[in-house]
């Protein structure tokens, strides 16, 4: 093995390294969603499980928004009215 040898395969371990540190954080965030969804989805059964299931009850009376939604609805409509010019 020569040296053009020996260097062609220090870059292509530098680069297979760099792509490694750089894959590396994406896929241990895979692996930890599809655990956490896992553990989700068998709480969830879990929970369906021990409790039988119940017919919500709604109240016939509506409900009424929130100030902070209130505040936000007439905001977008006044600026929808006052940003509209002949």
């Amino acid at each position: 093995m020569d040296t053009t040898h020996t260097e062609a395969l220090t870059g292509m371990l530098t680069v297979l390294g760099m792509f490694v540190l750089l894959v590396l954080p994406s896929a241990i965030g895979i692996v930890r969603e599809r655990r956490i969804d896992r553990q989700l989805r068998e709480a969830e059964q879990e929970n369906r499980r021990a409790e039988p299931a119940e017919d919500q009850k709604s109240s016939s009376k509506p409900t009424e928004p929130s100030t902070a939604t209130w505040y936000a609805e007439g905001r977008r409509s006044k600026k929808l009215v006052s940003s509209w010019t002949p």
